[in-house]
C-alpha cells in the first residue's frame, strides 16, 4: 500500500521518512568535518557540492513530504497517548519541518551569495539570487548552522519519544514508521 490508512502509514510516507533521516544525519555529519576542511584537503571543494547537491535534492523531497501529508489521512494516534503527548508531538513535527526549510534556505542564500548558482551533481543548475543583504552568506551561515544543530537536538527528541513508545508505553507508534499494512 502506496497511501496512508488512518491506522497505518503508507509505503511512500515510510520510505520519504527514513530516507530524510538518514539524508538529515548524513549532511549533519558532513557539514561539521566539512568546517575543518583546509583548502589543501583533496575534499575542500568535492564535499561542499556534495553537500550542496544532496540538500537541494532534500529540499525537494521535503516539500513533496509537505504535500503528500495535506492529501494523505494519518493515522490516529494511540488512545492510550496523553494530550500533553500529542500536542507536543504536533509542535515537534512542525517545527521539525520549519527547520529543515529555513536550514535549506539558508544554505541557499550561503552558496549563492555571489549571484552563481548552485550545480546539483551534474544534472541542473538551481539559478543563482541576487545578494539580498550585505554579508548575506555570513549570516545565512550562521542561521544555517544553528538550525541545523537545533534540528539535530529535536531529531533526537523525536527518536527518544518513538523509543518510549515503543519500549515503555509498548503501543505501535513507532511500528507505524516502520512497517508497512500490504494492503
Amino acid at each position: 500500500m502506496f497511501r496512508n490508512t488512518k491506522l497505518n502509514y503508507g509505503l511512500i510516507a515510510i520510505a520519504s521518512h527514513w530516507l530524510s533521516a538518514v539524508v538529515v544525519i548524513g549532511l549533519f555529519a558532513v557539514g561539521v568535518w566539512m568546517v575543518e576542511l583546509t583548502y589543501y584537503s583533496a575534499w575542500y571543494k568535492t564535499a561542499p557540492h556534495w553537500h550542496k547537491s544532496i540538500g537541494v535534492l532534500l529540499l525537494a523531497v521535503t516539500l513533496f513530504r509537505l504535500v503528500w501529508r495535506l492529501v494523505n489521512p494519518k493515522p490516529a494516534p494511540e488512545q492510550n497517548h496523553q494530550t500533553w503527548e500529542k500536542v507536543s508531538a504536533h509542535i515537534a513535527h512542525g517545527a521539525i519541518y520549519l527547520l529543515l526549510l529555513v536550514i535549506m534556505a539558508a544554505g541557499i542564500l550561503i552558496s549563492t551569495a555571489e549571484g552563481r548558482g548552485i550545480m546539483v551533481f551534474d544534472w541542473f543548475e538551481l539559478p543563482g539570487l541576487t545578494p539580498l543583504i550585505e554579508n548575506q552568506a555570513d549570516i545565512a551561515g550562521d542561521i544555517h548552522q544553528y538550525a541545523a544543530y537545533s534540528l539535530i537536538a529535536l531529531v533526537l527528541l523525536h527518536a527518544l519519544g518513538a523509543l518510549k513508545h515503543h519500549f515503555i508505553d509498548k503501543d505501535s507508534t513507532l511500528l507505524k514508521m516502520i512497517k508497512f499494512n500490504r494492503g
